[in-house]
Order: C-alpha cells, then structure tokens, then sequence
C-alpha cells in the first residue's frame, strides 16, 4: 500500500489546494505503480501549528500574506 505523509505549515493550503495534493500524489503512485494501487493509496496531509518546528535552530512561524484564503 503505498503511504505518502506531507506535513506543512497550519493554514498553508486551502482546503481545495489540500485535496489537489492529495488526488495529484496518488496520481503519482498510479504512474509508478499502476491502477491497482489507487484503492490502497494513503495520502495523509499533517498541519503542524505555528511554533511546532523550526529551522536553522528557529522556531517557525508563518506569515499572515503566506497563510491560504478559503
């Protein structure tokens, strides 16, 4: 079954980005792997909240301007 776990940043994507992610990385699986993988597909989309991860030793925080419009 093949398992794709994308974590971002909460609020990053609207919801309509988030399902075209979802539909567009199992598409990916199907090229790779053929139709049959569609139905055992698992596409898992993590929001992880402001301050809960950083980089180059700081804590991350994503701007109002970045932050998706639903």
């Amino acid at each position: 079954m093949p398992f794709a776990n994308i974590k971002m940043p909460q609020a990053a994507l609207s919801k309509a980005q988030k399902e075209d992610l979802i539909h567009r990385t199992t598409a990916m699986f199907v090229d790779f792997f053929g139709e049959g993988v569609r139905p055992y597909t698992m596409v898992l989309v993590e929001e992880v909240a402001d301050g809960g991860y950083g980089r180059a030793d700081e804590v991350f925080m994503v701007p109002d301007a970045y932050r998706a419009k639903e």
